[in-house]
């Protein structure tokens, strides 16, 4: 059976692998630091309401796959977590802040992976279907 979550006034199933990496590939992710990267991870997810299903701190990049409502957009969520997570380390530890002398804990972007069930070609011949009669042709879609 399909798992949704469910909104006030929505059913949804948007899952999203993201990675994103510290800034210079620098190798800081370990021992308290990584645990408190994790733990500012896990309550900006909450606040959004953002479903962690898996992740992984590796030491120099993060890599989540994360159910985001449809409310937030992808980009948003991804700002929230590494702005917040790169004031509250350099904060907590006075050391991270000679190396990242910007103030800029993370890299410059990040990978964005769409996840789900069904295919690009599934989906086509669904809405190539959809409300059509056997000799209805006032609607294709051409690919």
């Amino acid at each position: 059976m399909q798992y949704y979550r469910v909104t006030s006034h929505t059913r949804f199933d948007n899952k999203y692998h993201l990675v994103w990496i510290t800034k210079y590939r620098k190798r800081i992710l370990k021992d308290a630091i990584g645990s408190r990267a994790r733990d500012v991870i896990r309550q900006v997810c909450e606040k959004f309401n953002v479903e962690i299903i898996r992740g992984n701190l590796s030491p120099d990049h993060v890599h989540i796959f994360v159910s985001i409502p449809p409310q937030y957009s992808v980009s948003k969520v991804v700002q929230n977590i590494k702005g917040r997570t790169s004031r509250i380390l350099q904060q907590e530890f006075p050391d991270l802040r000679k190396q990242y002398w910007g103030r800029h804990l993370w890299g410059i972007g990040f990978l964005c992976l769409t996840s789900g069930n069904v295919t690009d070609e599934i989906i086509i011949q669904y809405i190539k279907n959809q409300g059509k009669s056997e000799d209805d042709n006032t609607f294709q879609i051409t690919p």
